[in-house]
């Protein structure tokens, strides 16, 4: 007896564990309910009905679970993580950045299936407006939004929220794959000029270098030295003035004193040059007998003249 399952092949069990299904779309802010959900905006994740988490469950995928999201009408494209199960039935609820990449509008229907993606080893980015380079530490700034993010695309636009103000930024590149998961993974940042900027003008600048003149020392005398001491007029009391103005003293080119290069010198070679003080002078026996001091040696005198009787 021979039995045939025709219902297990290898093709059928790939689709069956594969998770696909078409939502109307809307933006957060169209998401029923008291309490805030601003922090959908902030990242790359969707709210999906609870009948999604019903039937993910019972398939065999792998987690994290990453989704491939197309608008069929023009043809776009991304990915994204899940982050709740809470919509109503039929609806799911997405990012504004990420419905403008899909050119979807409210109500829009969106192709969702389950993918496996490769672990991000780099990815590029391009801010959109020279604004960004305002922050004072970009990387970090990033790397604390995409945190908040469960895969990237190349080529989609992703808005991160940092001091109040929202920041795009064009996915450029990413590697391995056009489509990564940033889910615990080691990823090497690189950003690229942002859109609209431009270099600042840099005037190039000139150094003259100083060319040394040879020629007669007689020629600085002609140069002005600044202060020349005794070389003013002279003025009377009386107020008559001189007939003759001095003129100054001509300045003697031996007395302007000239730096002299060292010739002798190599890199990496300090030399100190030292005066040297001249040596004491040796005195002869004579000279040092008669240099010494000895007490009491004076030669006396007397009030009292000599020869005169008292």
């Amino acid at each position: 007896m021979f039995s045939f399952n025709v219902f297990d092949h290898p093709m059928q069990r790939g689709l069956q564990n594969r998770f696909s299904t078409q939502y109307r779309c809307y933006s957060v802010s169209m998401l029923a309910g008291p309490n805030d959900r601003s922090d959908v905006e902030k990242g790359g994740k969707i709210i999906m009905p609870p009948s999604a988490l019903d039937q993910l469950s019972r398939l065999n995928i792998t987690y994290p679970m990453l989704f491939k999201l197309t608008n069929k009408n023009s043809d776009r494209m991304t990915h994204c993580g899940v982050l709740e199960f809470v919509a109503d039935e039929g609806i799911c609820y997405l990012p504004h950045w990420m419905m403008q990449n899909l050119l979807l509008e409210e109500g829009g229907l969106v192709q969702v299936e389950s993918v496996n993606l490769m672990v991000a080893t780099y990815s590029k980015f391009q801010p959109q407006s020279p604004d960004f380079l305002d922050i004072t530490n970009p990387k970090a700034v990033l790397e604390n939004a995409l945190r908040n993010f469960a895969c990237l695309t190349t080529g989609d636009v992703i808005a991160i929220n940092y001091n109040e103000k929202i920041y795009e930024l064009r996915v450029m590149e990413t590697k391995p794959d056009k489509a990564v998961s940033i889910i615990e993974c080691d990823m090497n940042v690189d950003f690229d000029a942002p859109l609209g900027y431009k270099e600042p003008e840099r005037r190039p600048q000139h150094h003259e270098e100083p060319v040394e003149e040879e020629g007669d020392p007689n020629s600085y005398a002609d140069m002005d030295l600044g202060f020349r001491a005794f070389t003013g007029s002279g003025n009377r009391l009386d107020g008559k003035k001189k007939g003759i103005e001095p003129s100054p003293v001509p300045i003697d080119p031996n007395d302007i004193k000239r730096g002299i290069p060292n010739y002798e010198y190599k890199v990496g070679k300090i030399t100190f040059i030292r005066n040297s003080r001249p040596q004491p002078k040796k005195l002869t026996d004579d000279e040092d007998a008669l240099s010494r001091f000895i007490a009491f040696s004076g030669e006396g005198k007397s009030l009292r003249k000599k020869g005169r009787k008292p």
